[in-house]
C-alpha cells in the first residue's frame, strides 16, 4: 500500500520499519502489520494463535487500528526492546548511590526505546549539608545535567532520540532555578520540564498569600505565591518551558489511587500542534526528522539535527470555539475558558 502523504512514508521508514541487514525486513507497511499481528498472537495459547493472528491483522488493515510506536517498531523483531512507549521512574533516593542507580535504570529504559519521566523533588537543595562527607549538596539540577548527558549519549548510539520529562515540586527550594533553567539554550536540551503544582499553591496564588519553599521540614525561603506563579508564566512565554502539572488533581482522578501515587508524566505533543519558526508557522508533523529554529519572545532557538520525533499514536478530539478557532487534544487534556474580559483584566476557569 502506498502512502498518501510522503511524510507518513518517511516516518514509517525511519521509525517503525524493521530493516535489518539482508532481506528479512519489512518490505511494505503491510509486512509491518503482518509482523506485529504474528507477534501479538504468539502470546496466546497455540490452538488460538492462527485465529487471533488473523483477527489482529484485520484490525490493523487500512490503518483502522494502530498500536503505540514501540509495538510497531519492536514486536516480532526479536530485539531486546520495550513494547511500552512511556515510563515514570520510581522515587529517587537522596543519596549518591541511589541517584546513580536510577540514572542507570533510565539509561537502560531509553536504550530499549522507552521515554522516561522523573520527579527530582526528593533530592536535597543546593547548599544543604551532606554530613557524611562534610560537604554541601549540589542540588537536583546538577544531577539533571547527568541525566541530560546520558540521554545525549544514548541517542548518539541509536536511531531514536530519547524523550525525558523532568519535574520539580512547586515548594522545593531550588524551584526558581528550575523555572529559569532553559534561559540557557544549551542546557537540558534532552528534557521537557514541568513544575508539579499543588492545590495548596494555587489557593495561595488566588489569595495572594506567602508561599514557603522547604525541604525535610526546614523552610529555606518565603515569597509571594503570585510572584512565583508569574515567574513560571514569564518563562513559559519566553521559551515555552516549564509546563505545569496539577499533580494533586491528577492523583485525585487516578483510578488506581488506592495503590499508587503519580509523581511525574512522560512528554508528548500531537503532530498538528503549531510552532512558530523562522520559516513561519509550521506544524510539528512538518518538523519531524529535520532541524528547525523556533521563535519564542522574539528570539530564534535552534533544535538539534533530529527536530521533533514520533513516539506513538493516541485518539484525539477536535475542540472548536464560536470564533472559529480549533484545537486537537486528547480526551483527558484540560482547557482554560475565559469567563470575563475587559481592557484591563481577564478572568478564566
Amino acid at each position: 500500500m502506498a502512502f498518501d502523504n510522503p511524510l507518513a512514508g518517511e516516518i514509517w521508514q525511519s521509525k517503525y520499519r524493521f530493516n535489518p541487514p539482508g532481506d528479512d525486513g519489512d518490505a511494505t507497511v503491510e509486512a509491518t502489520w503482518d509482523r506485529v499481528a504474528a507477534a501479538l498472537a504468539g502470546a496466546e495459547r497455540p490452538k488460538r494463535r492462527p485465529q487471533l493472528r488473523a483477527e489482529f491483522r484485520a484490525a490493523l488493515d487500512d490503518y483502522r487500528f494502530l498500536p503505540a510506536g514501540r509495538i510497531l517498531a519492536g514486536a516480532g523483531t526479536e530485539r531486546t526492546v520495550t513494547l511500552f512507549n512511556c515510563f515514570v521512574m520510581g522515587a529517587i533516593p537522596d543519596d549518591l548511590a541511589g541517584i546513580f542507580a536510577h540514572l542507570r535504570e533510565a539509561a537502560i529504559t531509553m536504550q530499549q526505546g522507552g521515554g522516561v519521566g522523573m520527579d527530582f523533588s526528593s533530592i536535597r537543595p543546593t547548599g544543604a549539608p551532606v554530613r557524611g562527607v562534610g560537604a554541601d549538596a549540589s542540588g537536583p539540577l546538577s544531577f539533571m545535567d547527568a541525566w541530560d548527558a546520558m540521554c545525549r549519549t544514548i541517542l548518539s548510539a541509536g536511531q531514536r532520540r530519547g524523550a525525558m520529562m523532568g519535574c520539580l515540586r512547586i515548594d522545593h527550594p531550588d524551584i526558581e532555578a528550575f523555572i529559569d533553567a532553559k534561559r540557557d539554550p544549551a542546557r537540558f536540551r534532552n528534557f521537557n520540564l514541568s513544575v508539579l503544582v499543588t492545590d495548596a499553591f494555587m489557593q495561595a496564588v488566588e489569595e495572594n498569600a506567602p508561599w514557603e519553599l522547604s525541604f525535610g521540614g526546614t523552610v529555606w525561603k518565603v515569597l509571594p505565591a503570585r510572584d512565583l506563579w508569574d515567574k513560571i508564566m514569564r518563562a513559559t512565554y519566553a521559551y515555552a518551558e516549564p509546563g505545569v502539572i496539577f499533580i494533586d488533581r491528577i492523583n485525585r482522578r487516578n483510578n488506581l489511587w488506592y495503590c499508587e501515587e503519580i509523581t511525574s508524566t512522560n512528554p508528548c505533543l500531537p503532530a498538528d500542534t503549531w510552532i512558530l519558526t523562522i520559516e513561519g508557522p509550521r506544524q510539528i508533523g512538518e518538523l519531524v526528522g529535520r532541524p528547525f529554529a523556533a521563535i519564542a519572545n522574539g528570539k530564534a532557538w535552534e533544535s538539534d539535527g533530529r527536530g521533533f520525533f514520533a513516539t506513538g499514536i493516541k485518539a484525539t478530539v477536535l475542540v472548536k470555539t464560536r470564533e472559529g478557532h480549533s484545537l486537537r487534544l486528547t480526551r483527558d487534556h484540560q482547557l482554560r475558558r475565559v469567563t470575563r474580559r475587559t481592557r484591563w483584566s481577564c478572568e478564566w476557569e
